[in-house]
């Protein structure tokens, strides 16, 4: 079971790595441009990838890439086969990736908190220097 892991984890990276390769380099829809791929996550028979992208912008810059990805989808999943050499090649479905975005919200909360002085202020954050106990 370790092994199917390590080979999934091994997969997804490579097709991750690939999509990015081939946005950055072979796609040439404006609507993906400024795109990045940052998760794939492959089901356990690898016959399906969920392909996480994120892109900096409001509600109709992320339905363009939508719309972008949907048309390059064929292409990408030819290619995705051809560089890969891959027995089965995974269908492709995008989803935004809203993790950078809620990480960045958090980190406004914790300030927020830090600034109203409901939360210690964080020695390590700042300058690092800090002991370690």
């Amino acid at each position: 079971m370790n092994n199917t892991f390590n080979r999934n984890a091994r997969l997804e990276a490579e097709v991750r790595t690939v999509l990015s390769e081939l946005l950055q380099h072979e796609v040439n829809d404006p609507r993906l441009a400024g795109v990045t791929v940052s998760v794939v996550r492959l089901s356990a028979d690898r016959s399906h990838a969920r392909v996480y992208f994120s892109v900096i912008g409001d509600d109709e810059r992320v339905r363009q890439a939508g719309d972008g990805f949907t048309a390059a989808n064929p292409f990408m999943r030819r290619e995705l086969g051809r560089i890969m050499r891959l027995r089965t090649v995974p269908s492709l479905e995008f989803f935004r990736d809203a993790s950078y975005e809620y990480g960045d919200h958090m980190e406004r909360v914790f300030k927020k908190l830090h600034d109203d002085g409901i939360l210690p202020p964080d020695e390590h954050a700042e300058g690092g220097e800090g002991e370690q106990q």
